[in-house]
């Protein structure tokens, strides 16, 4: 059975709608993560050419970052739902990304110094961790667990798409977005949701290598924990801001 993940990128059936594969023509964990290198230097491209374009002076570098972020997100939609165009559309879904990335982080270093790197730090830390806790199986994506983390996360959605539609009204969700020890209980709750969708793509892609899923999966694995990536950096973001704000 294919284990459920959180991460709304990588759905239970996807390798079983994909099929089975073997030899050169199989998915690995090794060309996954190959994949994942490749993607996550092509966002930090587009990340540092858009805090070069802030730090220079160039007043529509928020604007491109936020065309960024439209076009990521169709992109995602597409990817997430015809899985094949993957290998040609996650190097265009990394650029976006980064370019929304970076706009976003110079904006957050501009007004916290420090806290982009603080951030990036942090991200890379809890990923490693919970990486090695996979691996040598002190963390394991359960039935209950990926249950719970998907329960959290599909509610955590719910609550930013209700803020969304509230704020063209002018309401705003109490603590979701204020620097007060509440709000920052539910920034850090966020964080660690964040932070377990990982331990869920870990298992959904040595799951996918396990059962023979084709090669252009290990395209749609690295776009899955980019996601996940990219969510839990945010995240980060917003924790340290609250912080720092309070200083």
């Amino acid at each position: 059975m294919i284990g459920r993940s959180g991460n709304p990128t990588l759905k239970e059936n996807t390798f079983q709608k994909a099929g089975h594969f073997s030899g050169n023509e199989a998915m690995t964990i090794e060309g996954t993560v190959n994949k994942s290198i490749i993607t996550l230097v092509v966002l930090l491209g587009g990340a540092f050419a858009a805090w070069s374009m802030y730090y220079n002076g160039q007043a529509n570098v928020l604007g491109l970052g936020i065309a960024g972020a439209i076009v990521g997100f169709i992109l995602a939609l597409i990817i997430s739902f015809k899985p094949t165009a993957a290998p040609f559309l996650v190097p265009i879904y990394a650029a976006c990304e980064g370019l929304f990335l970076g706009a976003l982080s110079a904006h957050y270093e501009s007004l916290y110094q420090g806290i982009t790197m603080q951030a990036s730090l942090l991200t890379m830390c809890v990923f490693i961790a919970l990486l090695a806790a996979y691996r040598f199986r002190i963390i394991q994506a359960t039935k209950n667990f990926r249950l719970g983390v998907f329960a959290a996360t599909a509610g955590i959605a719910l609550v930013y798409l209700l803020s969304f539609v509230l704020g063209f009204f002018g309401i705003q969700i109490p603590y979701l977005h204020d620097n007060s020890l509440i709000g920052i209980g539910i920034s850090l709750v966020i964080v660690v949701v964040a932070a377990l969708n990982l331990v869920l793509d870990f298992d959904f892609i040595e799951t996918g290598a396990e059962q023979g899923a084709p090669k252009y999966m290990e395209w749609y694995g690295a776009f899955g924990l980019m996601v996940t990536l990219v969510w839990l950096y945010l995240e980060m973001l917003r924790l340290l801001s609250k912080l720092a704000s309070r200083d």
